[in-house]
């Protein structure tokens, strides 16, 4: 059995320092918590002595990671994960993890020290150390669910809408309503959430022979990289009559650009996004989204992992719920005379800040 001892000798540190790791990692310099935390993954250390005992001991908590709770996307399925975890008399631990690997790494070790009876994680990374135990059958390692997106290759259930088919159908709307010069403003491209909706958006604009016609734009899922795609887009010899966001959040971005620059949607540009947040309706003009059932991803998520642990769910079992175009004044049908270069907003009275690597 790997200890302490094996995990200071590979990293190169005392044994003091790696639990100072484990306990207190924020006075441990950056480059040493690294050394530390890939031995753990490596030597596929247990850091509970007594982790043999714990395996069969319940603490009817569920942990939960998030990516960035500050995103109005997680914040309806952390609620459906909630109720559905307090119906059936489980507590929630909920880790924000900043999009930071080392804090995934730590709540994976939480898992691991079985402060917790299983792990869904929201987003598209495992951390490391848990992957690399559930390749471990004789690990006992607690069940892992993943919600809202969707890879194979991660090997553990998953709860989540069919991303490409709902992207197709925002992009078949627009079309329908005559445009042709469509903007795309995607995620990060290492989510398959954001691949996937990729994907689905330019079938359907080969289907409609306007594959050319599409630009594509990378954002990061904030309103700031939102306000950068449009600018970017908007500043083209040939700007979009029409521009599809992969978050609520992008669109809003866009919106607050057209009306800084003097513009307005769908007047200018039509501007559709993707999840329907409680702020989408809201906006000016209220935002056409595609929306999804975050509750019931919650809920489905704590489905999925009380089911592996009673036993009734043994593969990785993946589940598609459904999903709504859901069509607001955001959009509409092309202006019927050309617009001119006078028209167009390129540029505003600030700058915005560009994209940076951040995912739903």
């Amino acid at each position: 059995m790997t200890t302490i001892h094996d995990v200071a000798a590979r990293a190169k540190v005392s044994t003091a320092t790696v639990s100072r790791v484990l306990s207190n990692p924020d006075i441990v310099a950056e480059a040493t918590r690294r050394r530390v935390f890939r031995a753990i993954e490596q030597l596929r250390y247990m850091p509970n002595a007594v982790a043999k005992t714990l395996r069969t001991a319940a603490t009817r908590k569920l942990l939960v990671t998030v990516p960035d709770i500050a995103n109005p996307f997680f914040s309806l399925i952390i609620q459906g994960i909630e109720e559905a975890a307090q119906r059936a008399g489980y507590s929630v631990l909920l880790g924000d993890t900043h999009h930071d690997p080392e804090s995934e790494e730590r709540y994976g070790l939480m898992l691991q020290r079985r402060d917790a009876d299983g792990l869904i994680f929201l987003g598209h990374r495992m951390p490391n150390t848990v992957r690399a135990w559930m390749r471990d059958r004789a690990s006992g390692l607690p069940p892992v669910v993943n919600g809202c997106e969707y890879s194979p290759n991660l090997g553990v259930p998953s709860a989540h809408i069919d991303n490409a088919r709902a992207a197709a159908e925002m992009m078949d709307h627009l079309y329908g309503l005559g445009h042709r010069r469509i903007g795309v403003v995607t995620g990060p491209l290492a989510s398959p959430l954001s691949r996937d909706r990729l994907r689905g958006a330019m079938v359907q604009a080969r289907a409609h022979g306007a594959a050319r016609s599409a630009t594509v734009v990378n954002g990061d899922f904030s309103i700031e990289s939102g306000i950068a795609a449009a600018a970017r887009l908007l500043a083209q010899p040939k700007p979009p009559s029409a521009v599809f966001c992969f978050n609520d959040e992008m669109a809003i971005g866009v919106l607050e650009y057209l009306h800084r620059c003097g513009s307005n949607a769908p007047e200018t540009l039509s501007v559709a996004g993707f999840d329907d947040i409680r702020f989408a309706r809201y906006a000016a003009p209220p935002l056409t989204t595609i929306g999804q059932p975050m509750l019931d991803i919650g809920r489905e998520t704590v489905r999925l992992l009380l089911g592996v642990l009673q036993g009734s769910i043994v593969k990785p079992v993946s589940v598609t719920l459904p999903h709504k175009l859901e069509i607001r004044a955001s959009t509409g049908a092309v202006p019927r005379e050309p617009r001119s270069r006078a028209q167009i907003p390129t540029g505003g009275p600030f700058r915005a800040k560009p994209p940076d690597s951040r995912a739903d």
